[in-house]
């Protein structure tokens, strides 16, 4: 039985506001993580001791990477709960979690006021953030393909990966306003915090937009016919391991690829291929206005031609094409925008089929456990990695195409995962068992 049979020419406002209600989580997340990219250097400054500048960075990132090391816990917590209670109820949860735990880093006292309790503090803040962003993406992908349109669902769910590069833009845009227009003085006494406090209102805003929408049809029929599972996780385990590991085999290219582009090439830039600050930062901005900008087309693609279709086309141009746009990057700005732009697409194509592929490969009572565990464990072992092992195959080979290599690598994978063990889900039930 499916949920829904009309396909309307255009979204009604009630999809709109569930369009809407499924981003703002997204956003709200992306936008401080890049704020804290932004920063990092003042929030180094402010949470360490100043007699090591270098150990203070190191430091500072190392909390921001224990938000990734969160993220599984997360993932189990809300999948569990998102199959148990509902999608809305939690991602309601979710957001007023990442939001409040933003806003309190906003808000927390640095190193010279509490000494070692406040990096401390920070790195509990940025472990609930990454706990909560553990079932958010894959909470908003549930909830927004299961009121989606058949025949529309990637585009319609594309707002969920268009959001994520709007709000990466948006936070290292906030950052970069900061820095540049603000003293030292300012910038250290109180800039630094803007970006973090910005989170409560927009979480506030995220909450009320999930409270004012119904649940997916799917989990009200689950409800209605008595069909939710009461340990939706283990089921998850015991009964869908091949789609579990599918989407684990073709989502680590996604992460790795993601990751270079909106965390790495920036450093990349500017430290390895020598191009200015500022250079570096207009080319992120430029991948990832590329990025979202290309979601909805790559996305409407998905729709008319497969999800397996484009997976493959998205692995195997990153198998292809990764070397080539990195040699662009070696030959002049022109070169390095158009070679991260080229990046910035492939991201795109993966990306919006992954979102409807990961939702439709698993059945209704298990669907938000599944595609928790199996999309968040590639983004924690390879997404949340993928920096540091690029900046150490480099330093390992004295090659600055390394990165590109290890990206082509994984891709070469994940082309056989989709060829081989990945079936076509565009037209599955949302609504079966």
């Amino acid at each position: 039985m499916t949920v829904r049979t009309e396909q309307p020419a255009t979204l009604s406002r009630g999809r709109r506001k569930i369009a809407l209600a499924s981003g703002i989580g997204n956003f709200t997340e992306w936008f401080d993580s890049a704020a804290y990219a932004t920063m990092s250097s003042t929030i180094a400054a402010e949470f360490f001791p100043k007699n090591d500048p270098s150990a203070a960075l190191l430091a500072t990132w190392a909390i921001f990477a224990g938000g990734f090391v969160a993220r599984p816990l997360g993932a189990a917590f809300f999948g569990h709960y998102g199959d148990r209670i509902g999608r809305n109820r939690t991602l309601a949860l979710s957001v007023l979690l990442m939001s409040g735990a933003t806003f309190l880093m906003g808000v927390l006292p640095t190193y010279s006021a509490l000494g070692v309790a406040a990096p401390i503090l920070l790195f509990v803040l940025r472990t609930l953030q990454g706990f909560s962003t553990g079932g958010e993406y894959t909470g908003a992908s549930a909830f927004i393909m299961e009121h989606a349109p058949d025949g529309r669902r990637a585009r319609f769910a594309s707002t969920v990966p268009a959001t994520v590069g709007l709000a990466s833009v948006a936070g290292s845009a906030v950052g970069v306003l900061l820095t540049s227009t603000l003293s030292s003085g300012a910038l250290h006494t109180w800039g630094w915090r803007v970006p973090f406090l910005l989170a409560g209102p927009l979480g506030l805003i995220g909450l009320y937009l999930r409270r004012r929408v119904e649940d997916s049809p799917v989990f009200r029929q689950l409800q209605s016919e008595n069909s939710v599972q009461r340990k939706p996780l283990r089921d998850a385990l015991r009964s869908h391991k091949r789609q579990i590991f599918t989407l684990f085999g073709y989502s680590i290219t996604n992460a790795i690829a993601y990751y270079l582009m909106s965390s790495y090439m920036i450093t990349y830039m500017a430290d390895e291929l020598h191009y200015s600050r500022t250079q570096s930062l207009i080319a992120s901005v430029v991948s990832m206005l590329c990025y979202s900008a290309a979601c909805p087309f790559m996305a409407s693609a998905s729709d008319r031609y497969g999800r397996k279709r484009m997976l493959l086309v998205s692995c195997l141009g990153f198998a292809v094409c990764t070397l080539p746009a990195f040699a662009l990057m070696h030959a002049g700005f022109a070169g390095a925008l158009v070679g991260t732009a080229v990046l910035a697409v492939l991201v795109a194509v993966i990306g919006t089929s992954n979102v409807p592929a990961m939702v439709e490969m698993f059945p209704g009572p298990v669907r938000a456990s599944g595609s928790a565990i199996g999309y968040t464990a590639a983004y924690v072992l390879f997404g949340g990695t993928a920096p540091f092992v690029a900046t150490g195959l480099v330093t390992l080979t004295g090659n600055s195409l390394a990165p590109g290599v290890y990206l082509m690598a994984i891709a070469v994978v994940s082309s056989l995962v989709v060829g081989f063990a990945f079936r076509e889900t565009k037209n599955l039930d949302l609504a079966r068992r």
